[in-house]
């Protein structure tokens, strides 16, 4: 009988790496855009930075997603390790400590008890993790996974508004790719909140604000201290 609910929390793993990915690729890549359109290069020199900004931000995401995710993972296996130990050392002091977790949570003490002798007896070592450091496999840490999913989706975001510098040329350019990056935004804003069960008005709002200030602080940037290339 499938699960009445259809819980998400089981998706923040590569949810949160894919949308920071594809999000900072919009992002950084079309402010980038901005910024040296603004200063009066040429349309080579644009395309030439998008596509400089494409290859390292896409390196620079899943080499980032992958330390951050393996010191995360590391901490968890250490916390294992940890706990493994005083399963050998002292099984009451665990049995007694997952006991009052429970109580706390609002069993009674017999009861607690009794759960607690039925949940070690199948997997001891699981129930601590999860009931007591609060790891589970559902939101364990998962280093290449995240690193596959920043990397993958910054390119994909990355393309988006290189794709229109490449379509467009001259004074069109910038108003076009300023759009069309805010316009990507906003449909990942709200595409990511829908995947989360979030509001997706309020998820395409927020990007909307921040990707806006970012590319105009960018664009200004370029316009002030730019030069003809």
């Amino acid at each position: 009988m499938p699960p009445k609910e259809q819980h998400r929390s089981h998706r923040t793993g590569w949810l949160r790496a894919a949308v920071l990915g594809a999000n900072d690729g919009i992002l950084s890549t079309g402010s980038l855009l901005l910024g040296v359109a603004s200063s009066n290069a040429t349309h080579a020199s644009i395309l030439i930075a998008g596509i400089a900004s494409l290859a390292a931000g896409a390196m620079a995401m899943a080499a980032g997603e992958y330390v951050s995710v393996s010191s995360q993972s590391d901490t968890e296996k250490a916390d294992l390790a940890l706990e493994r130990r005083s399963h050998e050392t002292d099984l009451d002091y665990e049995r007694q400590e997952l006991t009052n977790i429970y109580v706390e949570r609002g069993l009674t003490v017999e009861l607690a008890r009794e759960v607690v002798k039925h949940l070690m007896a199948h997997d001891a070592l699981g129930a601590h993790a999860r009931d007591e450091i609060g790891i589970s496999d559902a939101q364990s840490a998962r280093p290449l996974q995240a690193a596959a999913a920043s990397g993958a989706s910054f390119t994909v975001g990355a393309i988006l508004p290189l794709a229109c510098a490449v379509l467009v040329t001259g004074p069109n350019l910038i108003p076009v790719v300023a759009g069309t990056s805010l316009a990507f935004l906003a449909a990942l804003g709200a595409l990511a909140a829908r995947a989360g069960g979030a509001g997706m008005f309020k998820g395409a709002a927020r990007v909307l604000f921040w990707g806006a200030l970012a590319m105009g602080v960018t664009a200004g940037v370029g316009a002030i201290v730019g030069t003809p290339i």
